[in-house]
């Protein structure tokens, strides 16, 4: 993916990985729209750096979506880089049910947004200098967490998805990047951690800055896929980690 010059889409920048992102690539001579379900939020990181435009929408709607990539085609014709990173998780306990109405959001904004604005993104970027699709999947895609068994699977699902999408525009000119998280210092999952002292307090894991150091990185590389920290072994390893990794719950 070309380091500069580019115009941008990052779904889910209101925050975390998205946010941090979007201001590294505006910083680094890029347009960059960001979506996200929170106006107030959204407008936060624009004042982080210039060159950064926002625009509600949020994903989990299937009309907002294809609302996003009709504006998007009208108003920024030029897009060529769309980044899939909007995300959420959610645990699940078989012993006492899931909630099905959050299985389904978790798989409307994970999965079924995903291939959905891939879709429509392929046929957007298709033909413009440097045009890449870019999925965030996640190191739980080869070794899940049980106690996270729909977002794991969602996120395997994502991979899959990504080697198909990258077979198929591999002659239209359309780089296909998969960005493959560890745990990251982020807001996922906050929903699930009711009890702590602050809700919206992140899980821990690599910071944010050191983790989109390492993805950059990979962009710069030109790497189809890239791996970063832990889960650069949970990649390799796949199922071979998952008692030990699970043993500790």
């Amino acid at each position: 993916m070309q380091s500069k010059g580019n115009t941008i889409v990052i779904t889910g920048g209101s925050s975390g990985i998205g946010a941090e992102l979007a201001v590294r690539l505006a910083a680094a001579g890029n347009r960059v729209i960001i979506s996200g379900r929170r106006a107030d939020r959204l407008a936060e990181v624009a004042a982080r750096a210039p060159g950064i435009l926002t625009r509600v929408c949020d994903v989990a709607d299937e009309r907002q979506r294809a609302d996003f990539v009709a504006w998007l085609a009208k108003e920024h014709p030029e897009t060529n880089v769309f980044v899939n990173n909007a995300g959420v998780q959610m645990s699940g306990n078989f012993m006492t049910g899931l909630d099905t109405t959050k299985m389904r959001a978790e798989i409307e904004t994970n999965v079924v947004a995903l291939f959905h604005l891939s879709d429509l993104a392929s046929r957007l970027v298709a033909g413009k200098p440097g045009a890449a699709i870019v999925n965030v999947s996640s190191g739980l895609a080869f070794t899940p967490l049980a106690f996270l068994p729909v977002y794991c699977a969602t996120k395997a699902a994502v991979h899959s998805f990504t080697m198909s999408l990258r077979h198929q525009l591999r002659s239209k000119g359309v780089e296909v990047v998969e960005i493959i998280p560890p745990a990251v210092d982020t807001e996922l999952g906050h929903d699930r951690r009711a009890g702590a002292p602050t809700p919206a307090a992140s899980h821990g894991g690599m910071s944010v800055k050191e983790f989109i150091d390492e993805v950059l990185k990979g962009f710069e590389a030109g790497l189809p896929e890239i791996a970063v920290g832990g889960a650069v072994d949970l990649r390799a390893n796949g199922e071979k980690a998952f008692e030990g990794m699970n043993s500790r719950r």
